[in-house]
C-alpha cells in the first residue's frame, strides 16, 4: 500500500517539477529568458506587430485637408482659377497618405534591420526583472504588469524610429509628442492566479525534482514486484507529463480565441507565447520519451514470453558472430572471458553512467535521450558479442589435467 502510495504520488510531482524547473531556468534566469525571447525580433509575426506598433506611436499626422487648403488659397491668390484651386484641395487623401507611407516604410526597414534586433535583446534582458515581476510579483523593468496585461516599453525603438523620419525630411516627425509607447506582449485576467502558483513553484525551489527522484524510488523499493512498479512508476510519469503537454495545447488554443483587443497580433501572441513555453514542451516530451524507454527496458529484462523469446534471439546472434569470428582467427582472449565472468555488472555499471550522464546533462532534450539510449544499446551489444566470444574460447579450450598427488 505504501508503495502504491508513493508511486502515484511521484507520477504526480513529476509535472510539477517540470514545471519548478521551467519556473528557475527561464523565467528567473536573465541568459536564459534573452536567449529564449531573442529570436523573436526576426520571427515575421513579432515584426509585422512591432512595425505597426512603431507607426501608430509614431504617428506622424499631417492635417492634409487644412495644407492643402491654405495651399489652394494662396495659389488662387495668385490668380489660380477657382477650379484647380479645388483640385489642389483634393490632394489632402494623397498627402496623408504620402506621410503614412513614408513612417511604414521607415519603420519596416528599422523593424528588419539587425538595429531592431539589438534593441530588442537589450530591452528583453533590461526587462528581465519585471517577468519575475509578472511570474512572482516582485521586480521592474522595461515590461509592465497591469491588471493582467503585460506591455514591452518600445520608447528606445520609436525614438530611432523618430529620428530616421526627420533624415528622411519628414519634418513633422520633430513634432512627434511623448505618446504613450507600449507594445502589449500578452494579456490575460488569469495572471492574478498564475502569479500564485509561480510563487509556489519558486518557493519548492529546485530540490522538488530531487525529492521526486527519491519518493518514486522509494516507491519501487518498497514494492514486492520491483520491476514492475518501475514500469508502472514510468508509465506513469509519462502518461502524466502527457496530460499536461495536452492541457498547454488546450491553453493556448483557449488563450488565442479569447484575444483581447488590446493584442495587436494573434500571430505575434502566438508566437510569444510559443517561445516562452518552448522549454516546458520539450521537457515533458523529453519525460514522455524517457519514461517509455524505462518501461520497455524493465519490461524486457522480465520473464515475459516477447521479452524471452527477444534475449534468446539476441544470445543466438552473439553465438553466432563469435562463431564467424572464431573462424576467420580473430580472438578476443581474456577480454572475453573476462567480460564472461563479469557480464551482469558490466551492464549495471553502464546503466548507471548513463543515468549520471543523463542527471547531469544541461536541459536534455528527446533527441538526448535517443542518444543515450543507443550509447546503451551499443554498450550492451559489445558486451554480449565479447562475452559470447569469451564462452567460445572457454568451450575451445580443453580442460588443464590435474596433477596427481605425490606419493611417500
Amino acid at each position: 500500500m505504501a508503495s502504491a502510495v508513493l508511486i502515484v504520488l511521484a507520477c504526480v510531482l513529476v509535472p510539477v517539477s517540470v514545471l519548478t524547473v521551467w519556473v528557475h531556468d527561464i523565467a528567473l534566469d536573465t541568459d536564459r529568458y534573452v536567449e529564449t525571447m531573442e529570436p523573436l525580433a526576426s520571427d515575421p509575426a513579432v515584426e509585422e506587430a512591432a512595425r505597426n506598433r512603431l507607426v501608430q506611436a509614431v504617428d506622424v499626422q499631417v492635417d492634409g485637408k487644412q495644407v492643402t487648403a491654405d495651399l489652394a488659397a494662396w495659389l488662387q491668390s495668385q490668380g489660380l482659377p477657382p477650379r484647380a484651386a479645388q483640385a489642389v484641395k483634393g490632394l489632402a487623401p494623397q498627402l496623408d497618405a504620402a506621410v503614412t507611407g513614408a513612417a511604414e516604410k521607415v519603420a519596416t526597414r528599422f523593424v528588419e534591420s539587425d538595429r531592431f534586433e539589438a534593441v530588442w535583446t537589450t530591452a528583453n534582458r533590461a526587462a528581465h526583472g519585471a517577468v519575475v515581476h509578472a511570474l512572482t510579483g516582485q521586480g521592474r523593468g522595461a515590461i509592465g504588469v497591469d491588471e493582467g496585461t503585460v506591455t514591452l516599453d518600445v520608447g528606445a525603438a520609436v525614438d530611432r524610429v523618430k529620428q530616421e523620419l526627420v533624415d528622411a525630411g519628414v519634418t513633422p516627425a520633430e513634432r512627434i509628442p511623448d505618446v504613450d509607447k507600449q507594445m502589449v506582449l500578452f494579456q490575460s485576467d488569469k495572471l492574478d492566479r498564475v502569479r500564485g502558483a509561480a510563487h509556489a513553484l519558486d518557493v519548492v525551489g529546485n530540490w522538488l525534482p530531487v525529492l521526486t527522484v527519491l519518493i518514486a524510488a522509494a516507491g519501487v523499493l518498497l514494492a514486492h514486484r520491483r520491476r514492475s512498479a518501475l514500469a508502472k512508476t514510468a508509465l506513469g510519469a509519462a502518461l502524466a507529463c502527457l496530460i499536461v503537454a495536452i492541457g498547454l495545447v488546450v491553453v493556448r488554443r483557449y488563450y488565442l480565441d479569447r484575444l483581447p483587443p488590446a493584442v495587436q497580433s494573434e500571430a505575434a501572441a502566438a508566437a510569444i507565447f510559443d517561445h516562452l513555453l518552448h522549454f516546458l514542451r520539450v521537457t515533458l516530451r523529453t519525460v514522455i520519451v524517457l519514461g517509455v524507454f524505462v518501461a520497455l527496458g524493465a519490461y524486457l529484462i522480465g520473464p515475459g514470453r516477447g521479452a524471452r523469446a527477444l534475449r534468446t534471439a539476441s544470445e543466438r546472434t552473439a553465438d553466432s558472430a563469435a562463431r564467424w569470428a572464431d573462424t576467420h582467427g580473430i580472438h578476443t582472449g581474456r577480454v572475453g572471458t573476462w567480460t564472461a565472468d563479469h557480464r551482469r555488472w558490466l551492464t549495471i555499471g553502464a546503466l548507471l553512467v548513463l543515468a549520471l550522464l543523463f542527471a547531469l546533462w544541461n536541459h536534455p532534450t528527446t533527441l538526448t535521450v535517443l542518444l543515450l539510449v543507443l550509447v546503451l544499446l551499443a554498450v550492451l551489444a559489445l558486451t554480449a558479442l565479447l562475452a559470447a566470444t569469451g564462452r567460445r574460447t572457454r568451450s575451445m579450450t580443453p580442460p588443464q589435467p590435474t596433477a596427481p598427488p605425490s606419493g611417500r
